[in-house]
């Protein structure tokens, strides 16, 4: 203890800092804006220091500066079950908290509450209680008088579906994310007397809340059965030898791996990327083990609980495929071969009835891993939305799963198969180059998005940049090209750019180390010196700083505070660092039938580095690199130099191997360094008779007009008449003064009475006895996986035409944002499928919550036809047993 305070208070000391600036280990290997890397330490902004004493021992006085200057001014909203429905985003309540205890007025709920202006700005005293009461009395009058509340959305929220009332704000215990509000039940507020005045206090800039101070990581558990990396440079070896200490943390009692530490479980997608990183050869039964984890009776991949219900609305599970694949490569374990070439193809069967896209050649789904809806989508998406987009890198996913069970496939003899998945794979791959490429921009676009008719995103997406890479779904061309393009900011390369206004750092303006893990070896594998070398420096600087591995930081200013969640020890962020030293400065790549090296070292970190005892197979290797560039001019196996840098899977014992690099200078030594930057807002956009209006956004320098997610029109005014009466979707984008867009507005169909019909399905089948609320006609119907099975819908349509069709419905079986029951069916014309009907989870026994599904377009000849929705093997979600929702009605829409 003596020890750690005086590290600790030499690191504070002015002096010591003055002494360290004077020696010769201050040329710096790094050096940004921001931050500078040494062999030893890594500063930042002139006033925190992270030291490595040893290789075994780092000692940091890095303190968050997000307690020091809170404001006093609180910003903040109701939310009625969980959902941004009290105002229009941008507009919040302002409250000044300039004393140690504050109590509001009773805020009438919908009626913007606005703080005295003051010129001089106040803090927050630390404990500051802030007493909120909310007027509810005008939404309980409408619950009992009504039966209903309309809220600022234009939605009926029914008396019967009241459960709670929170509050949403910045300043912490509050937060922005409206679907986990009822995971704190600090900001639920409360009636206590009944008078309708419900209010909570809140402790604002508390002391348990302040950030980490000075702080110290050790080696205090036995490393030694893992590689031992050695080299001139005390830093790495430290954060690295942290990050093999904190794997040994991350493994549960029952061998599996743990997220985080404060993340218990196994998360299908966390566990893929980190075992992809590197846990597939550092642990490989615990990889096994926890793959296995995540994998139902009916050998098929869990995908994690989420957006909607979770699957479909998500697909990224697949990328469970390409870390089996990484066990199998670093194990050639044989029985594990089988098992996962089973279970992936059973997967992926599922995915092609309920995922792809025929017409665009994609597959639908969340983006992977980002997976908090508003962090990287528009607020108006709905989970349905979400399951209707087309992610960069959730197809880059499937793309990889199917090349990976093709290579299974290979191995096995299963010829079929393998033809089969090389074909899906190729499709996939032309379709990303077709639909996403922004040849503008040098870069992949996020995703497509909409409704009947899906446009690009151009906002950069860096995990689904680099897996493209990565996966060679770029050719080499472009691949240079997105590692030199994709926006860095000082601290890393963010998740996605530019950001999204009014959304918290989490996704939306956070770097996550691991992200960066996958962007530093795409930079490696084309080539790009400088980017590599940013990103080590991207990664080093939080670990040393934090003294461990965190989950993620706010990109704009680094610190660890201020994003929505975070955790410490985490698995993908620390699997991402001893990544950086296996697979980059050792450069080594698995294959079913070898090992090879390829390292990429930067000249800023040349000399020689050795890493002993690593496993591999029945090998035992000490391995050392010597000099810096990505040429090998030598490669020596025991001694004897080799024409290629690989060894056989064969060998077995103990080995030396030694690569002595070209020292040469890669051609490729650039980065798209950019500041920070926000789009305009979307733009909320309403139809009355034949005109769209939308409020004016100062900011903006034009408005572009989107008809059927095509350009129509650029103007500054804001409203347009629609001229053309026939079946359109319209949609309006906000333009800065530097010609960068905003999302698009939630499209608003234009449809002429004689081109829409509805069926209400009570007519069809057994009207529920259910006491919900908020349906048209006479009534609803159930549907489950024994009630309403296959319900016939006779159609007839008065003209052939391509039509849409979707259904309104209610699925209470939980909350948007997370759980597993999100319905689904399939759609047929006759014996002919013609799409997937998916029916996510709307609000937690919000049964009275109606919306509309996706919409099927197909191709229909004037006449009658018999459309049946039917519960098929293929749509079985993640739950397993509840698969269930209510319909409404059938909408038949001419599209053209």
């Amino acid at each position: 203890m003596k020890n750690y305070l005086l590290a600790i208070s030499c690191l504070l000391n002015p002096l010591f800092i003055n002494m360290l600036q004077s020696q010769d280990i201050n040329k710096p290997l790094l050096q940004n804006p921001q931050y500078s890397v040494f062999s030893e330490r890594i500063e930042q902004q002139g006033k925190f220091i992270a030291k490595a004493n040893s290789a075994t021992e780092i000692v940091s006085n890095y303190k968050s500066p997000a307690n020091d200057f809170l404001s006093s001014l609180i910003s903040f909203k109701f939310s009625i079950n969980g959902k941004d429905n009290e105002m229009k985003p941008g507009v919040d309540h302002h409250f000044n908290c300039t004393a140690a205890t504050n109590q509001t007025t009773p805020i009438v709920f919908g009626e913007q509450l606005k703080a005295l202006q003051s010129n001089q700005q106040t803090y927050l005293l630390p404990a500051t209680d802030l007493t909120i009461r909310l007027d509810m009395r005008k939404v309980l009058s409408d619950f009992n008088g009504k039966g209903f509340f309309i809220d600022c959305n234009g939605n009926k929220i029914f008396k019967e579906d009241f459960k709670a009332v929170y509050v949403a704000g910045a300043t912490a215990p509050m937060i922005w994310d409206f679907d986990n509000l009822v995971n704190h039940p600090e900001l639920q507020l409360k009636d206590e007397d009944g008078d309708g005045i419900y209010q909570t206090t809140v402790r604002l800039n508390d002391v348990k809340d302040e950030k980490q101070t000075a702080s110290v990581w050790k080696l205090s558990k036995d490393i030694t059965a893992f590689p031992q990396y050695h080299s001139p440079y005390i830093i790495s070896d430290a954060i690295y030898n942290m990050s093999l200490e904190e794997m040994i943390r991350a493994v549960e009692t029952d061998s599996t791996f743990r997220t985080g530490k404060e993340w218990a479980g196994v998360w299908t997608r966390d566990i893929s990327y980190s075992i992809i990183l590197s846990m597939a050869y550092l642990q490989p039964k615990v990889a096994m083990n926890s793959l296995m984890k995540k994998v139902n009776k009916k050998k098929k991949i869990i995908q994690d609980t989420g957006t909607g219900g979770a699957y479909p609305a998500s697909t990224d599970r697949m990328i469970w495929a390409t870390a089996a694949w990484e066990v199998y490569k670093a194990t050639g374990n044989k029985d594990w071969l089988q098992q996962a070439f089973i279970i992936i193809k059973n997967s992926i069967n599922d995915d092609l009835q309920n995922a792809y896209n025929k017409t665009t050649g994609l597959v639908k789904g969340e983006s992977s891993f980002l997976d908090w809806r508003e962090q990287t989508y528009p607020k108006w998406m709905q989970p349905v939305d979400i399951y209707l987009s087309e992610n960069l890198g959730t197809n880059a996913v499937h793309y990889q799963a199917n090349k990976v069970l093709a290579a299974m496939a290979k191995l096995l003899n299963n010829t079929t198969v393998f033809l089969k998945h090389t074909a899906i794979a190729a499709s996939i791959k032309t379709a990303i180059n077709q639909q996403l490429w922004l040849k503008d921009k040098g870069y992949y676009a996020q995703f497509l998005y909409g409704r009947n008719n899906l446009m690009l995103s151009p906002k950069n997406e860096a995990l689904g940049e680099a897996l493209c890479v990565l996966f060679d779904i770029a050719d080499k061309q472009q691949q240079a090209s997105i590692i030199a393009n994709t926006p860095f900011m000082d601290f890393g390369v963010p998740c996605i750019y530019p950001q999204i206004p009014g959304i918290p750092p989490y996704h939306n303006n956070g770097v996550w180390p691991f992200v960066q893990t996958y962007f530093a070896l795409a930079a490696a594998k084309v080539g790009n010196e400088k980017a590599v070398m940013e990103s080590f420096g991207a990664i080093y600087r939080p670990a040393a700083m934090f003294a461990t591995n965190k989950e993620n930081f706010v990109a704009t200013n680094g610190d660890f505070a201020g994003t929505q969640i975070n955790s410490s020890n985490m698995l993908w962020s620390l699997s991402g660092n001893i990544a950086l030293v296996h697979k980059i400065l050792f450069g080594i790549q698995f294959h079913p039938q070898k090992i090879s090296f390829q390292p990429m070292v930067p000249a800023q970190m040349a000399g020689t580095r050795t890493l002993t005892n690593f496993t591999y197979r029945n090998a035992l290797l000490d391995i050392t690199v010597e000099g810096y560039g990505n040429q090998i001019k030598s490669f020596e196996l025991d001694g004897k130099k080799m024409p290629v840098p690989e060894i056989s899977a064969t060998l077995t014992g103990k080995h030396q191997i030694k690569i002595v690099l070209a020292n040469n200078n890669p051609l490729l030594n650039s980065i798209n360094l950019q500041p920070a930057y926000e789009t305009l807002a979307t733009p909320e956009v309403s139809l009355e008779a034949t005109t769209l209006s939308w409020t004016k956004n100062e900011a903006a320098a034009e408005y572009h007009i989107l008809q059927n997610g095509k350009k129509l029109l650029v103007t500054t005014n804001t409203t347009f008449t629609i001229s053309n009466k026939e079946t359109n979707t319209y949609q309006v984008i906000a333009v800065d003064k530097k010609g960068v867009g905003s999302f698009a507005s939630e499209p608003i169909l234009f449809v002429p009475e004689k081109n829409s019909r509805t069926y209400q399905m009570e007519n069809l089948v057994t009207a529920a006895i259910l006491p919900y609320k908020g349906f048209s006609g006479k009534g609803f119907v159930e549907i489950s996986t024994d009630v309403n099975q296959t319900i016939t819908i006779p159609v007839t349509v008065k003209e052939t035409g391509h039509y849409a069709i979707d259904f309104r419905y209610a699925n209470g079986n939980g909350p948007t944002n997370t759980s597993n029951k999100c319905a689904i069916r399939t759609l047929k014309n006759g014996k002919q499928k013609i799409g997937t009907i998916v029916l996510p989870q709307r609000g937690n026994a919000e049964w009275s919550n109606w919306g509309f599904t996706n919409s099927v377009q197909t191709f229909l000849k004037k006449g009658t036809h018999l459309l049946q929705l039917s519960y098929e093997i293929w749509n079985e979600n993640m739950n397993e047993q509840v698969n269930q929702a209510m319909l409404d009605y059938m909408r038949v829409v001419k599209l053209k």
